[in-house]
């Protein structure tokens, strides 16, 4: 199976976003995705992007999207922050994720960052695996947390 790794593009979004919705069915919260198609493109090609992603294409169909951007952290400056891999359904186990990931690490690299950061749902055996294979450090010592967008127009100023 061949396949090709690019940067995303504006004319992408649409194959991401369903790419997004499947993913949220698979983590079991297809009601979540919030997100249009019209905000990510503003969010990743208007004035001021906040997120890039690759695309790992197979005869002009996107089959996988790996989606990150830069964090700052006030001890270790620049980060990468990879939100997604994600590698629809029949393509999996193929390497796609694989190269996703690899494109990744390489803009880590290239932007000489201290940290390449993600987070991965402790029920998803696949991608703990998947993980721990690219040696990675498992941080049994955060808890994520984090206010909805109901929460935060509730908050008390």
């Amino acid at each position: 199976m061949e396949f090709t790794i690019r940067k995303g593009e504006k004319k992408d979004i649409t194959q991401a976003l369903s790419l997004i919705k499947e993913l949220a069915a698979y983590e079991k919260a297809p009601g979540e995705v919030a997100v249009s198609v019209e905000e990510m493109e503003e969010d990743g090609f208007g004035e001021n992007p906040v997120y890039k992603f690759f695309v790992a294409e197979i005869e002009h169909k996107i089959v996988g999207i790996s989606l990150f951007y830069i964090k700052y952290s006030t001890w270790k400056g620049k980060c990468v922050f990879l939100e997604d891999i994600i590698v629809t359904e029949p393509f999996r186990k193929r390497g796609v994720g694989k190269k996703l990931f690899d494109e990744v690490v390489k803009v880590a690299k290239e932007l000489n960052v201290r940290r390449l950061e993600w987070q991965v749902l402790e029920w998803n055996d696949h991608a703990i695996k998947f993980y721990e294979k690219a040696n990675s450090h498992f941080d049994s010592e955060w808890i994520n947390c984090k206010l909805t967008d109901k929460e935060i127009q509730e908050y008390k100023l």
